[in-house]
């Protein structure tokens, strides 16, 4: 496997992540938190999560996956969380192509092809 995942949890631990990755394609899946049975509060995230999941084999190499845990549902919501101000995001599931305006929010990460396009394009 030509790329590497990363779990983080938290803006600080994101940017702390994205920076050490410096120079290499970094996509990141944003969702909301997970209970103690492993399920976030988030049911988009709980679709998109497999469907994303499948598609990962189509990653470039040496690139780099951050899955993103965003914190719980009321932290989310605020709307001056760090999240929302710093990386613009509008709703989890959010996935990205760190540093460039390439995105998929909400259901549009329920479409595999959507995800692979992301993944293979420049």
């Amino acid at each position: 496997m030509g790329w590497e995942e990363v779990l983080v949890r938290g803006y600080p631990e994101f940017v702390r992540t994205a920076q050490s990755y410096h120079g290499r394609a970094i996509f990141a899946l944003f969702c909301g938190d997970k209970d103690a049975e492993g399920r976030s509060w988030c049911p988009d995230c709980v679709t998109a999560e497999p469907i994303v999941r499948k598609e990962l084999h189509n990653l470039p190499d040496e690139s780099v996956f951050i899955y993103c845990l965003v914190g719980d549902r009321a932290y989310w919501k605020d709307p001056n969380n760090e999240f929302r101000k710093n990386l613009k995001l509008t709703g989890v599931p959010t996935l990205l192509k760190y540093g460039t305006p390439q995105k998929l929010v909400e259901e549009e990460c329920f479409k595999a092809e959507l995800v692979r396009m992301l993944f293979t394009e420049d």
